[in-house]
């Protein structure tokens, strides 16, 4: 679902941003909607709490914190980075999860 809302967005300069900074990478466990569950590596982008879900065969995505609990994404879909429509909310149950009410999307990492 979060592909099919992604193919009339244009690049945001901020996901590019985003996409460069780098920080330690860890390995971690992801799943998002689309995706459901997958081995990824997990990277913190800024101090705010904003990161980066990657792995090989799978959409790169960014959560970049915009207010405590409330985030921005972003995906990469080959050679373009999209803006996923919507805000972002963190779980109260999963601080490591993040839902769309807007498009009943979810991405977590743990």
């Amino acid at each position: 679902m979060l592909r099919k809302l992604l193919y009339g967005g244009g690049v945001c300069a901020a996901a590019l941003l985003a996409l460069s900074v780098s920080a330690e990478a860890k390995r971690a466990r992801c799943f998002t909607t689309d995706d459901g569950y997958f081995a990824c590596t997990y990277r913190a982008i800024d101090d705010a709490g904003s990161f980066r879900i990657s792995a090989p065969g799978y959409p790169t995505y960014v959560l970049e914190i915009d207010a405590p609990g409330f985030a921005y994404g972003y995906v990469n879909l080959g050679s373009r980075n999209v803006p996923l429509p919507g805000q972002y909310v963190r779980s109260r149950d999963d601080g490591a999860c993040w839902s769309n009410p807007q498009t009943n999307t979810k991405l977590c990492a743990w």
